[in-house]
This record gives structure tokens, C-alpha cells and sequence, in this order.
């Protein structure tokens, strides 16, 4: 007779597999079901239902859990059946509540496997201590894992899923670069740099050059202004609104970065290329009178220019296409080089670049020196954020800036190993062009001409049928020299008077060198 009562004793049967990383070893569903089986049939224990959970038990709210309790205070059931008590609680709160319901009777009995139970003092004493152990190993966990990943952003590691034209590489635990879609990525950043690209358009281009999602679908636009937003293309990333330097390759620039951020900002629309087809000229010229466009017109067989005169009466009068062109070809040919004077001038360069290999090297060291102190002072504001010498705001804010500059330093002294002598390239360029100004003005076609006086000059007016306009840079020195005849220039080549191109970032555009008693003049 009491063997017939232990067997009709009902029980709860219990499984649960979390999806969190600390689980990942624990038995999977269906192998916990069996075990409890077999488990059940040993111990002649019958299943009255069996609740099956797929959530973490490191926080109170398990809907299945709260289920089964609710069934066990309405139901005549002796107890619940698991494979260990950390399965039915990891958390103090659902703890408690299995605790509570053995102290008022409404659970006879718990059974695990792997723990022994006895409802008596010491049994719940067992227990409360096994909840509490597996209470402590979340917590531990959770300490753990955040030491780890705030060991992972000092030493620079993106502590996620790599982003689209990276790889996460599981043996350094690094991103790497992904050699299908780093440069298409690369692309999207240069392009809309451009400013006549929007995001539409790049959502055109990367399907044409195979920049597309892991399903081979079109980049959804969101993604591709993600992809522009996002800092970690140029060697930083963000965690927590926390600035952080990645020691992964950066993709971009930070220069090119914050000008697609202003081009975003901006909302810049698509800026459509205009193409002169029928009148070379027109849009080139504003009256300078009035200030209205000039406007063409063709008339008897020839092309005439004219003042809109749409803001005020305007008493200019018209010029004829091809009184517009000689003129032009005039101005070309003023600032125009001849090709001995170009291979004297290239050969002055690159005696220029020997002489500036020492101040290059003074450069490059006071970069290094700036980054140092930039590596000192984040230092130290750590040091202050950890003593509590300064709040957390005021630290995220300073290490920010502070971080800003070191990269914008790391940035100049890499281009400038990269590059070197780098300004010997624009200078050789201007006196290329320079050279090529004359074939333009005696060969040219209309439309080349009006494409170099715009290389030459800015704001070009029409004044009593005549160009004005205000040159460029280096093109204001060759501009306002003399109308020499050939024999005088002949002259002035042999007396050995040179122009040495220097790069517009220098501010310095042009500086005469020739006979020792002549002193050199820098002209901004």
C-alpha cells in the first residue's frame, strides 16, 4: 500500500537551456528531457507535464516558470523535477519564490540528478545555498566579461560583429580586412566625398561594382549612410559614447571622413555637370556693369555675347564669339611658359627638394613629439578618471579631444612619410600647364580655352567688350609680367632668371632665382 502511494506522486518536470555564452555548455533540451526520464522511471516518479523554457534565469519574468508555479499552487502536485537547481533559478527573486513554496507546503519535494534534496532545515539550507551559487557565478560572470571587454577597447580590439569591408579574425580576435569589399567600401567614402553623389546614386554604384549584402541584394540606403556615419572607417569607434582608437587598418582618412560628414550635414543634392554644346561661352562671363549672366545669341550666321540686363538698365553692348576667343587665346598665351624655360624650371625643383630634406626631417619629428604628449596627456586623464579626480562626462569629453588630435598628427606624419617631397608633383603640374597654356591659345578649340581660363582666373567679367578677370595663385606672377619681345626674353634666359614653382599650400607661389646679384624674392 505505500508502495502504490510513492508511485502515484506527481511531479513537475522542468527544462530550461539559456541562450547566453555561460550556457553554451550545459545539456540541450532534449538531452535534459531524457535524462529526467530515465531519472523519473528509476525513482518512480510520474511526469504530470513537462515545461520546457529558452531564456536566461539570471533576471525574474520567465513566462514558463511563472506558469509552472502558478499550476503547482492549484494543483495537487508534489513537487517539480529538473536537472539541477540552477536550472529553476539564477536569480534571487525566482530563488525565493521556490524556497517560499516549500516553507508553506505547496512543494513536497524537488529532484535533481546531479544535487541532492531533502525537504528538512538542512535540505533548504542545501538549497538556498545552491541558488546562491549559481546567483554568484552570474555575477561573477557578468564582472568578468566586462573586465574583459574594457581590456579588449584599451588595447583598441572592436569588441563586436566587424563591420560591412571587415572580417573578424577568430584567432587574434581582431578585424581584419575583408579582401572582397574593403576597397568597394573605400569607394562609397570617395564618391560621396565628390559632393554630386546621393545616396541613392551610391546605392547604384555599389550594386555595379558588387558591393552587396550577404544574401546578394542591393545595400539598403540606411546601411550606406550607416556605413558614411560611422567612425570606425578612419581608425576610431565608439563604445558607450566613449571615443576608443582601434588597432585595426584604417580604411579612410580622417580628412575624408569629416567631409562627407559636412556633405551629409549640408544635405548637398546632386550637382549636375553642365555641358556647353551649343554656345562655348555662355555661363563663363557675368556683366560687369550690372552683374547679370552673359547670355548668347546667334545672329546671321555668327554666335554674339550680350548682358541679360535683367536687374537694371545696362548700357553694355555686345562681342562677337570670335572677338572673345582671341582674347582669351591673348590672356593664355601671357601666362604661357615656353618649353626651355619648363626644363630649366623642373631642374630648379628638384634641386629645391634636396635643400628641404633637413627642414622635412625637423617636421616629421615635432609630429612624433605631438603624439607622444598626446599618448602622455590620455594617460593621465585616465589616471584622474580613475582616482576620481574628474567626473565621467568631463573624461569622455577631454579624452575625445584629446584623441582627435593625436589621430589628425598620426594622419599628417603618415602622408608625409608617404609622400615626402610630395609638393614637387602640384609644382611640376602648374608648369606643364603653364607650357601647355600657348598650344591651347594658338590650337585650341573653344571649348579647351574656356576651360583653362577658368583653371587661370575667377571671377570672370565682361567689361566694354573686354575679359577682366582676377588670376589664380601662381598664375598672378606669370599674368603680370611684361609683354617682352623674344629678344629680351632671349636676354633674360641667359642672364639665368627662373621661376621656381612652389605647391599653394605654401601660400608661396612663385620666387625668382638667377645672377648672384640679384636677391631672391618670395611672392605670396
Amino acid at each position: 500500500m505505500e508502495n502504490q502511494n510513492f508511485q502515484t506522486k506527481k511531479f513537475f518536470l522542468y527544462v530550461r537551456k539559456s541562450t547566453d555564452s555561460e550556457d553554451r555548455q550545459i545539456r540541450s533540451i532534449d538531452d535534459q528531457i531524457a535524462e529526467l526520464k530515465e531519472f523519473a522511471e528509476k525513482e518512480n516518479l510520474t511526469i504530470a507535464k513537462i515545461f520546457i523554457e529558452k531564456q536566461t534565469a539570471k533576471e525574474p519574468g520567465r513566462p514558463i516558470f511563472n506558469e509552472m508555479l502558478a499550476n503547482i499552487e492549484k494543483n495537487e502536485i508534489e513537487g517539480i523535477l529538473a536537472w539541477h537547481p540552477d536550472r529553476l533559478a539564477r536569480n534571487s527573486v525566482d530563488g525565493g519564490k521556490i524556497i517560499y513554496l516549500v516553507d508553506t507546503g505547496k512543494i513536497k519535494s524537488l529532484k535533481f540528478p546531479t544535487f541532492w534534496f531533502e525537504n528538512t532545515p538542512q535540505g533548504k539550507f542545501m538549497l538556498q545555498i545552491a541558488f546562491g551559487q549559481s546567483k554568484y557565478y552570474i555575477d561573477n560572470l557578468s564582472e568578468n566579461v566586462k573586465r574583459g571587454l574594457r581590456q579588449k577597447l584599451r588595447q583598441g580590439e572592436w569588441p563586436g560583429l566587424a563591420p560591412i569591408g571587415y572580417l573578424n579574425d577568430l584567432r587574434t580576435h581582431k578585424i581584419i580586412e575583408d579582401p572582397k569589399r574593403f576597397r568597394l567600401v573605400r569607394k562609397l567614402f570617395k564618391f560621396y566625398s565628390i559632393g554630386n553623389y546621393s545616396l541613392k546614386d551610391l546605392q547604384k554604384l555599389s550594386s555595379n561594382f558588387g558591393l552587396l549584402t550577404k544574401r546578394q541584394k542591393n545595400l539598403p540606403v540606411s546601411i550606406i549612410q550607416h556605413i558614411l556615419k560611422n567612425p570606425i572607417y578612419y581608425g576610431v569607434f565608439k563604445y558607450k559614447d566613449e571615443l576608443h582608437q582601434g588597432n585595426h587598418k584604417p580604411m579612410i582618412s580622417k580628412k575624408l571622413f569629416e567631409e562627407c560628414q559636412k556633405i551629409m550635414a549640408d544635405k548637398s543634392r546632386p550637382r549636375k555637370q553642365k555641358s556647353v554644346k551649343k554656345y562655348a561661352f555662355r555661363g563663363l562671363l557675368k556683366c560687369a556693369e550690372c552683374g547679370c549672366s552673359i547670355t548668347s545669341q546667334r545672329q546671321k550666321g555668327h554666335i554674339y555675347y550680350n548682358c541679360t540686363k535683367k536687374r537694371v538698365p545696362c548700357s553694355q553692348k555686345y562681342v562677337r564669339e570670335e572677338n572673345l576667343s582671341e582674347q582669351i587665346s591673348k590672356i593664355l598665351q601671357k601666362v604661357s611658359l615656353p618649353l626651355a624655360w619648363t626644363k630649366k624650371m623642373i631642374a630648379e625643383l628638384e634641386k629645391e627638394k634636396q635643400e628641404n630634406n633637413q627642414a622635412m626631417f625637423s617636421f616629421a619629428q615635432n609630429l612624433k613629439s605631438q603624439i607622444r604628449n598626446c599618448e602622455k596627456k590620455l594617460d593621465k586623464l585616465l589616471d584622474a578618471h580613475l582616482e576620481n579626480v574628474i567626473s565621467q562626462e568631463e573624461y569622455t569629453a577631454k579624452k575625445q579631444k584629446i584623441l582627435n588630435q593625436k589621430i589628425e598628427n598620426q594622419e599628417k606624419l603618415k602622408d608625409f612619410e608617404q609622400k615626402g617631397s610630395s609638393w614637387l608633383e602640384p609644382a611640376k603640374n602648374f608648369i606643364l600647364s603653364a607650357n601647355q597654356a600657348q598650344i591651347i591659345a594658338k590650337q585650341g578649340n573653344l571649348e579647351e580655352k574656356r576651360e583653362f581660363l577658368k583653371k587661370v582666373g575667377s571671377n570672370l567679367v565682361l567689361m566694354n567688350q573686354n575679359i577682366k578677370y582676377f588670376p589664380r595663385g601662381a598664375w598672378k606672377i606669370l599674368g603680370n609680367l611684361p609683354d617682352l619681345s623674344a629678344k629680351r626674353r632671349r636676354r633674360r634666359r641667359e642672364a639665368g632668371i627662373l621661376f621656381v614653382a612652389k605647391p599653394p599650400q605654401n601660400n608661396k607661389c612663385l620666387v625668382w632665382r638667377g645672377r648672384p646679384d640679384l636677391n631672391r624674392q618670395s611672392i605670396p
